[in-house]
């Protein structure tokens, strides 16, 4: 079936498209791999992350506590797309992005970002303003901003091998986060026993590609998971390794490269009929730039916060 009628149940991502980087390994040995996989897919696997597996564990059972809490206890901590806070049901259709008009993504999000000031009043007031958590949960706190340290420099760390796969020196990208944006999504993928049907085109999150630098991506598998888009092969279930990160890259660092680089397009597929228990939750890292970074004429923030309006419904 087609995306305006539901999924395809593609066949798994095989060879070399998506490889395996271990970040621990010789960075020499793997330029090549990188390259070809960032030119055709936009995605990688990374291992050697050295992100702690209990951090992450924990992340997601305080998230789930409250997931589940009554709808009613979650609204004060509803937000719009770019918010930090709640996202609930029918707040965001990632496919807007493309111009396509879906039912909205079923899907609900705790969102946080970087909130560390600058000094410069006006970017503060955009883009590094306090987190807002969940007095219900308080020990999601100091769990997501122990995690948020970690990825900060994990993103680094994998920007500082892009530079020479993409023929350039380590600190090509680096040299511009020195204080970087950066966004956090937990992603929690309902049951179809508690979504119901989803309805024609509905997916838990709908066909696009990111809108930063580089998404650091820590998933659980299901028949309702993560699939890529590439041109020789269509839409593939990604490969999935648990004790890997999926990375892929948005669409300034694609502009960035001269299009070398493609954004790696990807979607989440709807709850399936024939697991209506599987719920599953991703951690999701967007990895910027410093605001007022200027990429091929694009003002990246004026970007970022263009998108991030274009897959707001409502």
């Amino acid at each position: 079936m087609s995306e305006t009628g539901g999924p395809d149940r593609a066949r798994r991502t095989s060879g070399p498209v998506v490889p395996t980087i271990d970040l621990n390994g010789d960075p020499r040995g793997q330029r090549a791999a990188v390259d070809r996989a960032l030119r055709e897919a936009g995605f990688l696997l990374v291992t050697g992350h050295g992100i702690d597996p209990a951090l992450r564990t924990g992340i997601r059972e305080a998230a789930r506590a409250f997931f589940v809490l009554p709808a009613a206890v979650k609204e004060p901590y509803a937000v719009r797309v770019g918010g930090r806070g709640w996202l609930g049901p029918g707040a965001e259709a990632n496919a807007y992005a493309e111009g396509t008009a879906t039912p909205p993504d079923l899907k609900e999000s705790l969102s946080f970002a970087a909130e560390e000031p600058t000094g410069e009043p006006a970017v503060d007031a955009e883009w590094f303003l306090p987190n807002t958590w969940p007095a219900e949960v308080p020990r999601l706190k100091p769990l997501v901003e122990a995690y948020l340290g970690q990825m900060r420099a994990l993103a680094d760390r994998i920007l500082d091998r892009l530079g020479p796969a993409l023929g350039e020196d380590a600190g090509f990208f680096t040299r511009h986060t020195g204080h970087p944006t950066f966004g956090f999504n937990i992603n929690w993928y309902p049951a179809r026993e508690r979504t119901g049907e989803p309805e024609p085109g509905q997916f838990r999150i709908g066909p696009h590609t990111d809108f930063g630098t580089v998404t650091l991506l820590d998933r659980q598998a299901g028949r309702g998971g993560l699939q890529v888009c590439t041109d020789a092969d269509g839409w593939q279930d990604a490969p999935y390794d648990p004790e890997a990160l999926t990375v892929n890259i948005g669409d300034l660092m694609a502009g960035w490269t001269g299009g070398r680089w493609r954004s790696g397009r990807h979607r989440v597929l709807p709850p399936p009929a024939d697991a209506p228990a599987e719920e599953l939750m991703s951690l999701v890292y967007f990895y910027e730039c410093d605001p007022g970074t200027t990429i091929h004429g694009i003002e990246s923030h004026a970007y970022l916060r263009s998108r991030l309006d274009a897959i707001a419904t409502g």
